[in-house]
Parts: C-alpha cells; sequence; structure tokens
C-alpha cells in the first residue's frame, strides 16, 4: 500500500520547530556531575519558595541556606527543608560563607542589582529573578560584574527553557510565517476597583527587618502595600516605583523576552507610551492601563496591560501573536498555536508544552555551572529584555517618545536620562 504523501508545508513547520535549541535540557554527562552544589536562597516568598521546590528537584543540588528578612517567610521556607537549612535574616552572611556555591535571589527587584553584584565579587554563581534591576544603569553593572568575575549567572525568564517556547522562536527565525512586521504581547483581566485598598502607614510588624528590607530604596514608613505580602496574590511592591515597574517588568520581559529571542535579540529603535491609573482606587503608583510601542529594526510590537476588562475575543489573559504574511502565531505557556492566511498554503498546527519550565530553567542553570557556560537566560540576555520594558516605563513617566542608542546604551534625549539611573541610599551603593 503507498503511503500517504505528507503536506510539506507541515513538513516543514515541525523541520523548523525541532530545529530549536536542543542543550536546554540536563542530562547530568557533564564534569564533575556527581558533585553536590551548595545552594542558598535569598528572599523566599511566593516566587523564592517556588524557585526552591524546582531547585530541590535537582539531584545535584542541596539547599544549605535560606535567608529572608521577614521571619514567617524565613520560617516556612526552612520548614520545607525538613530543618535541615540553616536560616539568616542578613544576606552578607550568604556571601561571606565560603561552602555556599551559589545563590539564588527572589527578593523584590531593587535588591536585585546590589545582591547580585555582591555574590559575583563573593565568587558565586547566581539565579536572580526577573526583572533583573529597576534602572537600565543597574543592568549594565550586573553584566559587568558577571564578566569580571567569571561568574554563570542565570535570570528568572524560565519560558526561554521551555521546549515549546523555544520552538515557536524557531518557526519565526526559519520564515515560515512570512514576513512578520507586527507583534503584539499583552496582560488582561478584570481586577475589583478596589484593587490592593489603601492602608495608612504604620508602625512594621515586629518579625520584620523594614529597614532591611527597603535597603537601597529611599527611606519611608512601613506601608503593608509597600510590603506586600498577601497569602493569595504575589507581593504587590511591584505596584510602586521605588521597588519595582509594574506590569510593563513584571510580566511584559516575560512576553518581550521572547519577542527578543525570537528576532535574534534585536533591541527596540524607539519607544512610545501612554498609561495611567484610570480604573483602580487603590494607592499603587504604578499605571493600570497602558500601551506601550516599540520600533524594532524591520517591525513594530505592542505590549498592553489593562486591569478593567478581560480579553473576551481571543479568550486568553496573557500571549503573543507573531503576525506574518503567511500566518500567524499564538504562544502562551501553555502551547504555541499556528494560524494560516486563507490564501496561504501553510497548516495550521498546535503544539502543547511538553516540559516544566522552571525545572528544566534549574537543571540548565547546573549544567553551565559545572561547563562554565553561558545559560539558557544569561544575564546580558535579560538585561537587553528588561531595558526594553524598562524603556517603555521611561516613555511613559517622562512623556517623551525614546529613541534608543544601542551602541552608547543610553536614550538619545538626555531629558529622558535622570530615569535611567537612580541614587541608592548608603551603604546599598553598587560597585563592580
Amino acid at each position: 500500500m503507498e503511503q500517504p504523501t505528507q503536506n510539506p508545508r507541515r513538513t516543514f513547520l515541525k523541520s523548523a520547530a525541532t530545529a530549536a535549541f536542543t542543550t536546554s535540557i540536563f542530562t547530568g554527562n557533564v564534569k564533575g556531575a556527581n558533585d553536590r552544589v551548595s545552594a542558598a536562597f535569598i528572599g523566599v516568598g511566593r516566587m523564592g519558595q517556588g524557585n526552591m521546590n524546582a531547585a530541590m528537584k535537582q539531584d545535584h543540588l542541596v539547599v544549605s541556606t535560606i535567608c529572608d528578612v521577614y521571619k514567617p517567610n524565613l520560617d516556612k521556607a526552612v520548614g520545607m527543608t525538613e530543618g535541615k537549612a540553616k536560616g539568616v535574616k542578613d544576606f552578607r552572611e550568604v556571601l561571606a560563607d565560603k561552602s555556599i556555591d551559589v545563590v539564588c535571589i527572589s527578593t523584590p527587584d531593587h535588591w536585585h542589582a546590589y545582591m547580585t553584584v555582591e555574590a559575583c565579587k563573593a565568587g558565586k554563581d547566581v539565579y536572580v529573578e526577573k526583572p533583573i534591576c529597576v534602572t537600565v544603569d543597574e543592568g549594565a553593572k550586573m553584566v559587568q560584574a558577571a564578566r569580571k568575575y567569571n561568574r554563570v549567572v542565570q535570570a528568572g525568564t524560565m519560558q526561554r527553557s521551555g521546549v515549546h517556547f523555544q520552538k515557536a522562536a524557531q518557526i519565526v527565525k526559519s520564515g515560515a510565517l512570512g514576513d512578520i512586521h507586527m507583534v503584539r504581547t499583552w496582560n488582561t483581566g478584570l481586577a475589583k476597583k478596589e484593587g490592593i485598598g489603601n492602608p495608612t502607614d504604620a508602625a512594621p510588624p515586629a518579625d520584620l527587618d523594614w529597614d532591611l528590607w527597603l535597603g537601597p530604596a529611599p527611606n519611608r514608613p512601613f506601608n503593608a502595600n509597600r510590603f506586600g505580602v498577601d497569602p493569595k496574590a504575589f507581593s504587590h511592591f511591584r505596584w510602586f516605583w521605588d521597588y519595582a515597574g509594574g506590569m510593563m517588568t513584571d510580566w511584559g520581559v516575560h512576553l518581550l523576552d521572547i519577542v527578543q529571542m525570537a528576532f535574534d535579540e534585536k533591541m527596540p529603535k524607539a519607544v512610545t507610551a501612554l498609561g495611567g491609573k484610570f480604573w483602580l482606587t487603590d494607592n499603587r503608583e504604578t499605571p493600570d492601563t497602558l500601551l506601550v510601542s516599540y520600533e524594532y529594526p524591520g517591525f513594530l510590537a505592542t505590549y498592553e496591560n489593562r486591569n478593567s476588562s478581560s480579553e473576551l475575543m481571543t479568550g486568553k489573559g496573557y500571549g503573543i501573536l507573531f503576525h506574518g504574511s503567511k500566518a500567524t502565531m499564538f504562544v502562551d505557556r501553555s502551547l504555541y498555536q499556528v494560524i494560516p492566511e486563507k490564501t496561504s498554503d501553510v497548516e495550521a498546527v498546535t503544539e502543547k508544552s511538553s516540559n516544566n519550565a522552571n525545572v528544566a530553567h534549574w537543571a540548565n542553570f547546573l549544567d553551565c555551572i559545572k561547563m562554565r557556560q553561558k545559560p539558557n537566560s544569561d544575564i546580558e540576555l535579560c538585561q537587553r529584555s528588561s531595558t526594553t520594558c524598562l524603556l517603555g516605563n521611561v516613555a511613559l513617566r517622562s512623556g517623551l517618545r525614546l529613541d534608543w542608542d544601542e551602541k552608547k546604551w543610553t536614550t538619545v534625549q538626555p531629558e529622558a536620562r535622570k530615569f535611567l539611573s537612580k541614587e541608592d541610599r548608603k551603604p546599598w551603593r553598587i560597585r563592580v
């Protein structure tokens, strides 16, 4: 019996996808693979505990030390190790401990840069959460430190270790979607109008070192929302400019990171942004409604966020759409889906996620520590993605259309540059 003839377009899509990166999953076939890696976790709220869970699934890692300025989080994380890990409040104890090989930094964003630089200086390899920084200049110093001290630094943009994200990026690179001149990314949802509320400033809890939590950020009175620990949500510090950059940097970095991965790490040439607090009545500072447009070489990309309505047309609260002349591809953490143009010979394809990206990301990190190679989310890659998102916020806050000078790593508009750096509170100034 004759075998059915395969559709050549479908074959091409499959081959394009399977040409994706194949080195992201740890095999253990590395020098010193049986050596144990001693890891410390700094900042063990919901994100830090999630990183611990992924890291503890690795065969060659032991959690030796846990650090947090908030005792309830510290005690809970130590309990996850059945009491085997040592608990400390001050991260400087972790950096001074020569027995620790790796530190994971899952603190609020405003601590990422200082701790990463100091960890590199102390001879530690680093896993640092995204976004890697709150200003453009901080990110540059983090890359400098990683290179100067020859450290492996993996950023928490773990989607790069997701097999279906790798395949989706390869499909874009292959040209199977045709010419792509527009990419759309978004986060949407319908939140209660009161949002996170309006608590008054108060004395910090007795089991929190508020001054050490603030660190390099300005000295401000304790506010429950600025601290932001919430058993039902990720911490609300994300909505205050002193510590983070709102949804633009918290989630936009995941989406635009994949866009830049698919387009060979291109940076935008120009950025515009409009937005504000149009819906929520709480005390957050970052916008609840935002539209950022990026001009890249050869294509436009947008990031859209709103809290006042869901994405009812697509049914997807977040995602990426690559609009090609032959087909459009949607991708999120669950799948990628290729939808052909009616006049195209491209076949529709859907592929669901096949691996746990968090676990794979930690496996890749450990692999690269042993091989002394750059990991999937090397610090310089996330510096580029984080900078792209930070520029969206700079465009919004400055009210300017920004032109980006990649060679000088700054904006062409000098009046926007005051948003590219900040004055850190003593003694927490970064020195590479």
